[in-house]
């Protein structure tokens, strides 16, 4: 049944509503908008950006202040190494050594060699792969100290010399202070049942050996000094181990890097952020009349 309310006009004209107010189809809005985005997406791109460039700009800052610190650091390192020798820190300083304040610092201690409880640890020096002979200084307090007596090639570990002098009458060693390496190297652990060292673990090696009162740290002895003549006299004379004054002093230092690359991906965001804003208004532009 039609309508009543709806008048039917002749055949091609469109229908007009009851209020004769034109066709009764609902007006659609214009597809073509000028391709702009929504003010929702843009304020959405807006945070995100700002977020980013915040970001980023904070992990450049802190990069200049890791370089700040690790040149303070080296500076302070350089200063321990060529400072004179200062007697090496007894059982009262020992709970307050840090890395930052100690390592590296120039010592001196006196003591006996302990040979019998010596251990070889496993090195990678410039002189190619080898041991690390760790030999324990027992000190007139009662105390004990591991030495660092230098580097042995793996073939020459038979060929470690043991003074007997220093053995039983005592030695003086001069060198640096390092701190304990726990734990083992690069994906090996230290194994002490099986007497196989892959670091300088202080409290282990001690631990393993029957040893008390150990420092919490131990020394690289330097290599002594030897004057023209001796060297001469000695000529071509086979080499003797270990070999001493072989510590590498070398900080990782990128930082420098790191900050300029964050802070360069802060610029691209905000150059990225300044294009769209552009691109954003071009479009406005072309969208009036």
């Amino acid at each position: 049944m039609a309508d009543p309310h709806v008048t039917l006009p002749p055949d091609g004209e469109s229908p007009r509503s009851p209020h004769g107010r034109g066709p009764s189809h609902t007006a659609l809005p214009d597809a073509d908008t000028g391709g702009g985005r929504r003010p929702a997406v843009l304020i959405c791109m807006a945070v995100v950006a700002v977020l980013l460039f915040v970001g980023f700009s904070a992990l450049g800052t802190w990069q200049v202040q890791r370089r700040a610190w690790k040149l303070d650091l080296i500076a302070r390192v350089e200063q321990r190494v060529h400072a004179p020798a200062q007697p090496a820190p007894g059982p009262q300083r020992w709970p307050a050594m840090t890395a930052d304040s100690d390592e590296y610092r120039h010592v001196s201690l006196t003591g006996r060699y302990d040979y019998g409880k010596e251990t070889l640890t496993q090195a990678s020096t410039e002189l190619g792969s080898g041991y690390w002979v760790i030999t324990p200084l027992l000190r007139d307090d009662g105390t004990t100290v591991l030495i660092n007596r230098g580097f042995v090639p793996g073939d020459q570990r038979g060929g470690i010399e043991h003074p007997e002098a220093a053995a039983r009458d005592g030695v003086t060693v001069t060198g640096l202070l390092r701190i304990s390496e726990p734990g083992g190297g690069f994906l090996r652990h230290n194994d002490p049942a099986g007497n196989r060292w892959y670091s300088r673990d202080v409290q282990a090696i001690a631990a393993a050996r029957g040893l008390s009162d150990t420092a919490p740290y131990f020394v690289d002895a330097q290599a002594p000094a030897v004057n023209a003549n001796a060297q001469a006299a000695r000529g071509a004379a086979p080499d003797t181990w270990p070999r001493a004054g072989m510590t590498v002093i070398a900080f990782h230092n990128s930082h420098l890097v790191y900050a300029i690359t964050w802070y360069a991906l802060a610029l691209m965001v905000a150059g990225a952020a300044f294009y769209t804003v552009r691109e954003e208004r071009r479009r406005q532009r072309t969208r009036r009349p």
